[in-house]
């Protein structure tokens, strides 16, 4: 069937050959990493952050993704390794002066730079487009080219002066070599991280297990064991007031004199103060002074007496 009206069809439409592989515009792949947010496939823009692996987000976006984590999103896998916002550091990128924005060329009619960004590197000048490789402060944020860190060698960052160290430097939007190698790095540090929160939970459970200073006198050494005593009063003042000596179990306890005098709140009659005085005496109300006769006790009177 076919071929009628005078067609003369070609070889390729006869015969299928082998596919051939679809090669991947290397300026879409470039506009796409740098100009969008690797989550949301929105255009980059401020606040941009980054993750431990080099990747660019917007932070509303990864925001909305740490809120509602099982909603359906097509990417959801790039960012599977964010597990907090303090995990995406939000970076102080430089603006580009040569970056018209996006509708200068609205109309069509003048030549648009695909390579033009809208950030570029503070020391060198160099666009932030992909074609050089640019990394990232984790401690301040700072954004810097990879040549500028090689010409210009220094522990304290260009732009705002806070120190770092060269093994703490994160490539944005590296090659596979290089994520792999965050990726190791990041585990590394969060095992240490885990480690330590699991010795200092250690140490804090220690320190509550520690007796306090009030149960610890509470306690009376025995022969044996140990053994709370009951809090009455009469065995408080006599663990405070006893006269000292060693104890039975080795344990050093220390034990306090009874002060000279009459101890508070202890009863006495008149009689074992022989020695006092009678003013002394007449401040007690077993002193015959404080006792009233027949004629001073008044009768009962109701509440609302009716006499007058």
């Amino acid at each position: 069937m076919g071929c009628d009206g005078g067609t003369i069809p070609k070889r390729h439409e006869l015969v299928k050959g082998p596919k051939k592989v679809e090669k991947v515009d290397k300026n879409a792949e470039l506009a796409a990493k740098w100009r969008y947010c690797a989550l949301s496939q929105e255009k980059l823009k401020r606040p941009i952050v980054a993750c431990e692996l080099g990747r660019l987000y917007n932070k509303d976006a990864i925001i909305e993704y740490l809120l509602d984590k099982s909603a359906e999103r097509p990417n959801s896998e790039v960012v599977a390794h964010i597990r907090s916002i303090k995990e995406v550091k939000e970076l102080n990128l430089t603006d580009n002066p040569a970056w018209e924005g996006e509708r200068h060329n609205i109309k069509g009619d003048c030549y648009e730079d695909m390579h033009c960004s809208m950030f570029i590197c503070p020391v060198v000048g160099l666009e932030m487009n992909g074609k050089h490789k640019f990394l990232y402060l984790p401690t301040c944020g700072c954004v810097f080219s990879e040549r500028a860190l090689k010409e210009v060698k220094t522990e304290i960052c260009h732009k705002c002066g806070d120190p770092f160290q060269e093994d703490n430097l994160v490539m944005l939007n590296g090659t596979k070599e290089d994520v792999e190698k965050l990726q190791k790095a990041m585990e590394e540090r969060r095992s240490k991280a885990k480690s330590a929160k699991k010795s200092k939970k250690s140490k804090d459970t220690k320190v509550s297990k520690a007796p306090d200073s009030t149960e610890w006198m509470l306690k009376v050494s025995l022969p044996q064991e140990k053994s709370r005593i009951r809090f009455d009063r009469s065995n408080v003042l006599s663990f405070f007031f006893s006269a000292p000596g060693p104890s039975t179990s080795g344990e050093c306890s220390k034990t306090l004199k009874a002060p000279p005098g009459p101890i508070i709140g202890s009863k006495r009659s008149i009689q074992d103060m022989k020695d006092k005085s009678e003013t002394y005496k007449s401040l007690f109300t077993s002193h015959s002074s404080a006792k009233r006769t027949k004629d001073q006790i008044s009768n009962w009177v109701t509440h609302t007496p009716y006499h007058f």
